[in-house]
């Protein structure tokens, strides 16, 4: 389950954060989950609270903001969703697609105290 590593990045963000801006509470993150990440919200929830325990974040309601699959297909020559990293082209059926978005995680916003 590499989202416990994932979660404890996203902590380290956190307490930079919290030390940089000077801030002793988060009490919400939110996090941007692409579809093509390879990252399971639901282990990723669970990772989370697990990993906060103890610190700034200890508590926070996690809010998971998932974003849409997208790629370039060069044989349409243009933007066109994807559900799949591998997948092909909802529009020709081809396989050369670049993929543009939906790849990452990050976090998106905190609320503190």
């Amino acid at each position: 389950m590499h989202e416990m590593s994932l979660a404890e990045g996203v902590l380290q963000v956190i307490e930079d954060a919290a030390q940089r801006d000077h801030f002793s509470k988060v009490t919400a993150v939110w996090l941007e989950i692409g579809q093509l990440s390879g990252v399971e919200s639901q282990a990723m929830a669970f990772c989370f609270d697990a990993v906060t325990r103890g610190s700034v974040a200890e508590g926070a309601r996690l809010e998971i903001v998932a974003t849409p699959g997208v790629g370039w297909c060069m044989a349409c020559a243009k933007s066109v969703p994807m559900k799949e990293v591998f997948g092909e082209c909802p529009d020709c059926g081809g396989y050369q697609l670049q993929v543009t978005g939906g790849t990452e995680l990050r976090v998106k916003e905190l609320e503190v105290a």
